[in-house]
């Protein structure tokens, strides 16, 4: 097999978390591409379809939205049988849906640090906890957890979201220890900051936004389809080797 062949995805399925929009959307993009079926999930039934439609005919290849809430055992338990009984399998996981609230400790509710751990934390560990026994069964599958810059430094305002993103990185590395004989690899993805929804608020606060590009080395934000690259390389069998990683798409921020 060439070094090239090994980055396509053809016969795989992908599932992908919060893939209706920004860099979920893109990784789809990117992986139907390299050859992929893709399983976009939101929350919202219409935009999950219109999502894969646009895929399908990207790809020729047929893929499909559903709506769930990752933070509900029984949604996620339902939507992983659905897409198992319409796809035979699952080859790769992408647990990208995730929030954040900003502001100072005192500020925030016990309720929105909880909303912020239900979506970034105890969503990944159902979506992997549901599919583990097919993964151990198949002794085969790729998870890709979408962490953040503040996975590994900190940044005042954010204690959910920093909490959040540091507690999947730990989840990555215990998976990829865990998994391991099964010939399943855990590996996470760090970015930094990109023109997404998420970030709307500093994308338009002049300030903060020039706050960011200062302490970027490559002075500018990222680009949707910059994560594709990384993604598709963890997702595919050109990272057989790769487990346990957390590997960063930031512009060099992390390197301060």
């Amino acid at each position: 097999m060439s070094v090239l062949d090994r980055f396509r995805l053809d016969g795989r399925v992908a599932l992908i978390t919060g893939g209706t929009k920004g860099l979920g959307r893109s990784m789809a993009d990117g992986f139907v591409e390299a050859g992929a079926a893709v399983v976009v999930v939101s929350r919202h039934h219409e935009e999950s379809t219109k999502v894969a439609e646009a895929l399908t005919a990207e790809g020729g290849r047929r893929c499909a939205g559903y709506a769930a809430d990752v933070t509900d055992p029984a949604q996620v338990a339902g939507l992983v049988q659905r897409v198992l009984d319409d796809f035979g399998q699952v080859d790769i996981l992408v647990n990208n849906a995730g929030i954040n609230l900003r502001g100072p400790i005192e500020t925030l509710s016990l309720e929105q640090f909880d909303a912020v751990q239900a979506v970034n934390v105890r969503g990944p560990w159902l979506m992997c906890r549901e599919l583990a026994p097919h993964f151990k069964k198949r002794r085969y599958g790729r998870v890709l957890n979408i962490g953040s810059m503040l996975s590994v430094v900190g940044m005042a305002d954010r204690t959910p979201y920093a909490t959040s993103k540091g507690a999947l990185l730990q989840m990555t590395r215990v998976l990829a220890l865990e998994w391991a004989p099964y010939g399943v690899t855990v590996n996470a993805m760090i970015p930094g900051p990109f023109a997404t929804e998420m970030n709307l608020p500093i994308l338009n606060d002049p300030e903060r936004y020039r706050s960011f590009v200062d302490r970027i080395p490559l002075g500018r934000w990222g680009e949707l389809e910059e994560i594709q690259g990384l993604a598709l390389f963890l997702a595919s069998d050109a990272s057989s080797f790769v487990t346990g990683a957390a590997m960063t798409v930031d512009g060099g921020y992390t390197v301060w």
